[in-house]
């Protein structure tokens, strides 16, 4: 509740149709169209991507949900969820001029009371320095509709946030592009993979 603009969380559906929702309500009691948005999204722990783009015209209000992918949290082992964190992204909806960012949210469930937070991190240990450890768990054909993956644990107890990203890449001795660039807040963990292209694999 802040600048004019007001979110209040209203409950969690978990048979949305791509994953969870986190249901909000949207004021918007300034002059300007705004488009909300969210940032640095986290569940139980995890880093994970949302789906959420809410376009409030100037004086109104909106229902709407923040989706937790399905396959996201699968990826992470999330069955159930104990508390989301993340940040508003404020803009004009016409320009993209920014109106407000606000500071990390956290919203907990009624499962949070008592919830055993577990990191699945067995693998192989690839990188431990400066605060970031980083996990093999395999590879995966299943986890990309882009191509294969190795699959990969990240945790950063550092300070700040980090991108983790890789340079280099061969497979069995050819040069590949790979995609893989996640974002991982302080504190927090990710479930990602490095992803090589089946157009790449088939062309080598």
């Amino acid at each position: 509740d802040e600048s004019g603009v007001k979110v209040t969380a209203t409950g969690l559906d978990k048979s949305g149709w791509l994953g969870a929702e986190l249901k909000v309500q949207i004021e918007n009691n300034t002059e300007s169209n705004l488009t909300f948005q969210v940032r640095n999204v986290s569940v139980n722990g995890y880093m994970v991507e949302a789906v959420f783009s809410s376009d409030v015209a100037a004086g109104k209000k909106s229902n709407d949900g923040i989706t937790f992918t399905s396959s996201d949290l699968e990826a992470c082992g999330i069955e159930t969820i104990a508390d989301v964190e993340f940040s508003f992204h404020i803009f004009a909806t016409e320009g993209w001029d920014a109106y407000l960012d606000t500071g990390l949210i956290q919203v907990k469930t009624s499962a949070a009371e008592g919830y055993n937070y577990s990191f699945d991190d067995s693998g192989d240990e690839l990188y431990n320095g400066n605060g970031i450890r980083i996990i093999s768990k395999g590879f995966s054909d299943e986890n990309s509709i882009f191509g294969p993956s190795l699959v990969v644990f990240i945790e950063n107890t550092s300070e700040q946030s980090v991108t983790v990203q890789v340079r280099d890449v061969s497979v069995n001795g050819y040069m590949v592009d790979t995609i893989f660039s996640p974002e991982v807040s302080s504190g927090k963990r990710s479930v990602d993979g490095i992803t090589v292209m089946s157009s790449v694999m088939e062309e080598n």
